[in-house]
């Protein structure tokens, strides 16, 4: 009785099974690294900002986090920021749209300046904002007549955030549309959808997790900003004044426990939004892969 022959390229049954090679090392020992590298890096700093805070009594913090002058830096803090992330998340799609579906003369340049808010310095970026917007500057004179100020009060704040933040949501939409399917955009034209249903039904949930990944990152760093925003805030107590300089100047105090309690609330309610605009990211993503189905 011979025995039966095993199909062309099949795998024997039996013998030594072959280990799968990895270029990097395993699971155990890059997890380590990742938590050591977190550790080191994130949580050891936070870790010490609260402790830090912890040596206040519940009335002194309650006190240092709720003066008046520290609620109107919180006001002005995450409102700029989230008008900030709204105005980059409509422009900064726009940019992207423009960048990825239509081809004209100095696109690479354009394309280029988009990064020019990572490379600059915030310091410079600030100064060059309020000498083109202060009442002496090269429009700010021309607006100043008419009413409009936009430097040294909140104005200022909300253009100097929508200008470091914009980079952020272009350069996270502009990749997945770059990969976007334009047949299903073809098919839906055929099918007799207009422009408005076409984007609406068929771009739009597929790009809108990414959006709102660059809305989370640019208000993150809108939230966060000092360098570009102190030279063109003007810095009035109760009008002016955003939440990272409040911290500076109890530094410049040494109330350093002031500054930690402060700092605390901060990160506190940055991880609450982030949190939030995270769990909608998911929401999203599990809403259009059931409409893909």
């Amino acid at each position: 009785m011979t025995s039966a022959t095993l199909p062309s390229g099949a795998a024997p049954l039996s013998g030594p099974r072959r280990t799968r090679r990895r270029v990097l090392p395993g699971f155990n020992i890059t997890l380590g690294f990742t938590v050591f590298y977190l550790s080191l890096i994130v949580l050891i700093p936070l870790s010490a900002l609260i402790f830090k805070t912890f040596t206040l009594t519940w009335p002194q913090f309650w006190e240092a986090v709720t003066a008046p002058r520290v609620l109107a830096s919180y006001k002005l803090t995450f409102g700029a920021s989230l008008i900030a992330a709204v105005v980059n998340a409509f422009f900064g799609l726009l940019v992207a749209w423009v960048l990825v579906r239509y081809t004209f003369p100095g696109k690479k340049v354009i394309d280029a300046l988009v990064d020019l808010p990572f490379a600059l310095p915030t310091a410079v970026a600030g100064i060059s904002l309020t000498a083109l917007l202060a009442g002496n500057g090269w429009i700010g004179q021309y607006l100043e007549p008419l009413g409009i100020q936009l430097a040294f009060n909140p104005n200022g704040v909300v253009i100097a955030l929508i200008f470091i933040g914009l980079p952020f949501v272009v350069r996270t939409v502009q990749p997945v549309l770059e990969d976007s399917e334009k047949e299903l955009e073809e098919a839906a034209t055929c099918l007799g959808a207009t422009r408005w249903q076409t984007f609406s039904r068929v771009i739009f949930p597929s790009i809108a997790p990414a959006l709102l990944t660059g809305f989370a990152m640019a208000f993150a760093r809108a939230v966060g900003e000092y360098g570009s925003v102190i030279f063109i805030a003007g810095n009035m107590p109760m009008i002016s004044e955003i939440t990272p300089l409040i911290i500076i100047s109890k530094l410049e105090q040494y109330d350093y426990a002031g500054a930690t309690a402060v700092a605390t609330v901060m990160l506190f309610f940055s991880f609450v939004l982030l949190l939030l605009i995270n769990a909608l990211q998911a929401w999203q993503r599990k809403r259009s892969g059931g409409n893909l189905q």
